[in-house]
């Protein structure tokens, strides 16, 4: 029988202060329990144990000269976590907040992430305490031929394939790709998010964005729902709120807000067309804040050091970062009407706001199958170099539609209650499960 406590003692005391990792961990075990009992064979190989320690955890330092001619040091990271149905797969990023446990529990979180999807990938994260804002081109060239100089070692088309998150654009995957292939004197499809002149997919920066609302239609139709006239409130303006909005806003939603370290904006006009482009302007100017957009667009206000869910909304898609809406949020957007609440980011939800949404049978769907169309579309790109190929977008986008479908159909099968409320944690992390578990038995100890 799985003793959740034993485990997460056990657990602490080998990760001590990782806050983040032991919080995934413990969701994750508390959906798996019942199924994990009914299956004596887990038990038997040890399954809890072997996958809740990463495979490997490679920790270096990248030197580098800035543009003053100082030697500037840095640390990075990569986490292989786990390689039972494929080659370990999972983004870089490159933010001040980055160590070792944001990386694990973003490592384990893929692994159940990429196992949804269908397609053959492992999980794995990696990234830097680098922060790339206020940084010339020059700088963040010398960072990642840097980082790639340590990185290279661990990771090919059939062993590890990185790719971008925050911090991480295709700027720097093309920096990075430069280097590996100078390295290693091949040019494969070892990282995704390439150039679309150069391997990349169509689409792949929309992905996240697209496949979490995508993800959302699916929800609402259980209820009888759609977007259209509905209001949507986006946290982030990176691409996967930029993604969501565009996506949203043709299925004829109402985007009204975005968010930055310094606040958020809501723009009852809604953000679409030529706000839409901005906020790839704004991102791209490198400063992380969004109260410019009011500048541009008067209509808009400014709420500083806020986040958007106490504006009244009917689906709420958080796309920052981690624990960004709380359980006062929570109790904000129930009290608002809010329908649905869909994670666009990994993990932005705290336990205690989870609680909330699921005490009032609002529609609630975690970042490992919400966020799943970026991995997934990765993994489409990583299809596409292999064969030496490159499909249009609509055969992208339609691929990537599917694996959403199919991805909400796993969460309603193992998730769906007594009471016909769908419990989107538990079924997303059970169907993760089930299939990386019987891929490690099936594969013996190793």
């Amino acid at each position: 029988m799985l003793n959740i406590e034993k485990v997460m003692n056990n657990l602490e005391k080998k990760n001590p202060g990782e806050v983040e990792f032991l919080q995934a961990v413990r969701e994750v075990l508390e959906s798996i329990e019942e199924v994990y009992n009914e299956n004596p064979q887990f038990e038997a190989a040890n399954i809890i144990e072997r996958i809740i320690d990463p495979d490997r955890v490679l920790m270096f330092k990248v030197p580098w000269v800035d543009d003053s001619s100082k030697v500037q040091v840095n640390r990075g990271f990569r986490v292989q976590f786990n390689n039972a149905i494929g080659p370990y797969k999972g983004g870089l990023r490159f933010h001040p907040s980055v160590n070792l446990s944001i990386l694990k529990f973003l490592g384990f979180e893929q692994i159940f992430k990429n196992s949804l999807t269908t397609l053959p990938m492992g999980g794995a994260k990696g990234g830097s305490d680098f922060d790339p804002k206020g940084k010339s081109n020059a700088e963040i060239m010398r960072f990642c031929q840097g980082f790639m100089l340590e990185l290279w070692k661990l990771i090919g088309p059939e062993t590890d394939v990185p790719a971008g998150d925050i911090g991480v654009g295709g700027r720097e995957i093309g920096f990075m790709y430069g280097m590996y292939k100078k390295l290693a004197s091949e040019n494969t499809g070892v990282l995704t998010g390439k150039g679309l002149n150069w391997g990349g997919s169509l689409i792949r920066p929309e992905a996240t964005g697209f496949g979490s609302v995508y993800f959302a239609q699916e929800m609402l139709k259980t209820k009888g729902l759609g977007f259209n006239g509905k209001i949507v409130g986006v946290s982030g303006f990176g691409n996967v709120a930029w993604g969501a909005a565009i996506k949203a806003t043709q299925l004829g939603a109402k985007v009204v807000t975005i968010s930055g370290p310094d606040g958020f904006v809501y723009d009852p006009d809604g953000i679409s067309g030529e706000k839409i482009n901005y906020l790839l302007e704004l991102r791209a100017s490198n400063q992380d804040i969004v109260k410019p957009y009011t500048f541009e667009f008067p209509n808009a206000q400014f709420f500083q050091g806020k986040h958007p869910w106490e504006i009244k909304m009917d689906i709420a898609l958080p796309c920052a970062t981690q624990n960004e809406l709380d359980k006062q949020d929570a109790l904000n957007l129930v009290k608002n009407g809010v329908i649905c609440v869909a994670e666009g980011a990994n993990m932005p939800s705290t336990p205690e706001a989870i609680e909330v949404f699921q005490e009032h049978k609002v529609l609630f769907a975690p970042g490992k199958a919400v966020n799943a169309g970026g991995v997934a579309t990765s993994g489409l790109e990583m299809s596409q170099n292999a064969m030496k190929l490159s499909w249009p977008i609509e055969e992208v986008d339609q691929r990537l539609h599917l694996i959403m479908k199919s991805i909400h159909e796993s969460c309603r099968k193992h998730g769906t209650e007594k009471d016909g409320y769908i419990n989107y944690v538990k079924g997303a992390n059970v169907a993760g499960f089930l299939k990386v578990a019987n891929a490690m038995l099936d594969q013996g100890v190793i």
